[in-house]
């Protein structure tokens, strides 16, 4: 691992120094420059290949993080409400003995583990964390892709072989791009790292393209193309819609991919009983502009459909992402320049998976017996295994300790105020984590570790989904003093300890998977290359890199075409009075972003966006309190009335409900908000998946009441 070039006293050196955020997909080049031991500048680093000099409110926000004072730097021990320091070694044995001690008391089932979103944003966890993980050897194990992005993997496992070979839009060279469920306008790109994404956007209207976006909401991205409202969980219909009227007129053109491609006249099929004319009331789209949409895409010189967050997280997840395969697949678009392409990462995590390989159902869980996906069960499944008795599979009981890693679930899976509640009535809790939030005042003990500018880091994942194929290593600038462990060193500790093996650290790994990467790299190339190494667009890949067992693409699984059944069943549902979605914001990034002072500048922004229409029928203006309910809570939020917004759809922020106390977050408590997955249900799931389908959810609203109002009047004050 690289350590920073440092002067006596310990301090970086005044200069320029170059890295990449990690606080997003995008990860942008950044020029940082220090001064006196402080970072004084925070610009786009104009000879990164990959963002060209973009930079975003949340990137020149780094070294904010870096001196947060509510960061913590040393292991935290929990005595009733009391915490108190304690040494590393201490903490690590604490931590070690009491995991030994539920699992010789109840199996090792009786451990729970979680990981957030921010895993996959430090390559010292994503590379580090496995052997922890697996000397724990428990199959509770749950992570934010259950809430986020699992049916993108499970169309990429049934379709291409492994759930990891996804294709990403390549926008810069498509004449026609369709966006579906996406903002990458404020998201930056997501499973989409295209940094500068709204120049991008905009080239394709400057070279004669066109970008249109379907979305409950007219959203940020909406300024970048033709913006069509559709209703929430519609999107799968809509898609058959499509293909119907392209098999119907013959405008179906794979190309090469039909010699290694199976399923075509079972798609055909599939297709047929969506009309556009019968999936026009429960889109709300008319059927003549779906004809119009279908026959523009299929005549595009390229074209490449996208979609993402309100696809994934809505009740046919599953169906969505594999239809979106399959349009461009029939269209000539997949694997094809301006279509859904595969990026070559130099670090290239699929180089050792086999053909054929299935880790999907092999066991479920407890309460509700959902199926496991890549060993992972869904995370809606959570708080009932902690808080519900009893024995399951093989014996396996409730989980009675729990490990969090870099992860507030309290705010950001369904039904938060449950598993809040659950948290508090285990026996044992460790979380690895900087910060004592929503989730983590719960543990008896926070080992914390260094982070951002203190790190070295490649991004290992997000090069998986990049539009062009580069290579950045990121080298820390600041040091860590000696009270300070990465998060590597926190997890080999405790592997250590649990287990008596000893691993490598991240560097070794990932020096090693670069030796074996399609460019045959070493840390030192990354290192002399400090604005990165660029290695050009996506390329045409396939059939070589199918990992399905016959190495064929397949383009009608049997479990995704089994239900579609449940899809036409809804066809004819009447929608409910109100269903909520939600939204990004540019100076966000789900619960993780909210205690820096910049970034929560302005205008409370936790608010329920709803139509005039709506807002007149309830008797509401712009700032008056609506109480809004789901069958799991009830919160009472600020109206922003909006003709932006479908009416009978209303739109809460992520990320939010920092009002709950016993935390040390002093900006994110001064703009609590309220948490959208107090309303989120975990019965809602996405059947095929198992993901949580947190958009779309029934809701109820009134005008809060005159006391109600009053109350949070004067909590305000």
């Amino acid at each position: 691992m690289t350590l920073p070039d440092l002067p006596a006293d310990g301090t970086p050196k005044d200069g320029i120094y170059y890295r990449a955020c990690n606080l997003c997909e995008a990860i942008c080049g950044l020029e940082l420059t220090v001064q006196g031991g402080e970072v004084t500048d925070v610009r786009g680093d104009r000879a990164d290949p990959l963002s060209r000099g973009h930079i975003c409110p949340k990137g020149a926000a780094l070294p904010d993080l870096h001196r947060d004072p509510d960061r913590l730097k040393r292991p935290l021990r929990r005595q009733g409400d009391s915490w108190t320091e304690i040494g590393w070694d201490d903490a690590l044995d604490l931590v070690a003995a009491e995991l030994k001690r539920v699992r010789g008391a109840y199996g090792p089932d009786a451990v729970g583990v979680y990981q957030g979103n921010p895993s996959v944003h430090n390559s010292g966890t994503l590379l580090s964390a496995g052997g922890f993980l697996k000397a724990l050897e428990t199959r509770n194990r749950f992570s934010a892709t259950s809430v986020d992005q699992l049916p993108h993997h499970r169309a990429a496992l049934e379709m291409l072989g492994h759930p990891l070979l996804m294709p990403i839009p390549d926008i810069d060279r498509t004449d026609f791009l369709l966006m579906m469920g996406a903002n990458p306008a404020a998201s930056n790109g997501s499973i989409l790292t295209a940094p500068g994404i709204r120049q991008r956007l905009k080239a394709i209207a400057a070279r004669g393209g066109r970008v249109v976006l379907l979305d409950p909401r007219r959203t940020e991205s909406a300024e970048f193309s033709e913006h069509h409202f559709i209703r929430p969980g519609s999107d799968a219909a809509l898609l058959l819609a499509l293909l119907n009227l392209i098999f119907e007129e013959g405008l179906e053109r794979p190309g090469r991919l039909e010699a290694f491609t199976d399923g075509l006249d079972a798609l055909r099929a599939a297709a047929l009983p969506f009309s556009p004319e019968r999936v026009a009331a429960f889109t709300g789209l008319d059927a003549g502009f779906i004809r119009t949409l279908a026959r523009d895409f299929a005549a595009a010189p390229s074209a490449v459909a996208y979609g993402r967050i309100g696809l994934s997280t809505q009740a046919f997840g599953g169906l969505c992402q594999w239809l979106l395969n399959a349009l461009n697949v029939v269209s000539g678009n997949f694997d094809e320049e301006g279509g859904a392409m595969f990026p070559a990462p130099a670090f290239d995590l699929l180089a050792r998976a086999k053909k054929g390989e299935r880790r999907l159902g092999r066991f479920t869980s407890r309460v509700r017996g959902l199926p496991e996906f890549d060993g992972e069960l869904p995370s809606a499944a959570m708080a009932e295994e902690m808080d519900t008795p009893g024995e399951g599979q093989a014996g396996a009981g409730q989980i009675r300790a729990f490990v969090s890693i870099a992860g507030n679930p309290v705010l950001s899976t369904p039904d938060g105020a449950r598993l809040d509640t659950a948290l508090a009535g285990l026996e044992f809790m460790v979380a690895i984590d900087p910060y004592l939030n929503e989730t983590t005042r719960h543990a008896h003990v926070i080992l914390p570790p260094a982070t951002g500018l203190e790190t070295e880091h490649y991004d290992v994942i997000f090069h998986h989904f990049a539009v062009r194929n580069t290579a950045r290593l990121n080298t820390p600038i600041f040091p860590v003093t000696d009270e300070q462990r990465f998060d590597w060193q926190i997890f080999e500790g405790l592997r250590e300890r649990l287990t008596g093996a000893q691993g490598s650290d991240p560097a070794a790994r990932l020096a090693l998977g670069l030796k074996h990467g399609p460019y045959r790299l070493s840390l030192d190339d990354l290192r002399a290359a400090p604005h990165g190494l660029d290695f050009g667009p996506m390329t045409p890949c396939l059939p070589e890199k199918l990992l399905t067992a016959d190495g064929r693409l397949n383009l009608a699984p049997q479990s995704l075409l089994a239900d579609l059944p449940r899809l036409e069943a809804r066809l004819d549902a009447a929608p409910p009075d109100f269903v909520l979605i939600g939204r990004r914001q540019l100076r966000s990034n789900n619960s993780w972003m909210h205690n820096t002072p910049r970034l929560m500048r302005g205008a409370d922004r936790c608010t329920l966006m709803l139509h005039p229409s709506d807002a007149a029928a309830l008797g509401v203006k712009d700032g008056d309190l609506l109480a809004m309910q789901s069958r799991v809570g009830r919160v009472t939020v600020p109206a922003e009335v909006t003709g932006t917004l479908m009416p009978g759809v209303v739109s809460l922020p992520h990320g939010f409900g920092h009002g709950r106390g016993g935390t040390r977050l002093g900006v994110a408590e001064a703009h609590p908000g309220v948490s959208y997955n107090d309303l989120a249900d975990p019965l809602l799931l996405d059947e095929l998946t198992g993901n949580a389908a947190v958009s779309g959810v029934p809701v109820t609203l009134e005008r809060a009441t005159e006391r109600r109002q009053q109350e949070i009047a004067l909590s305000a004050d």
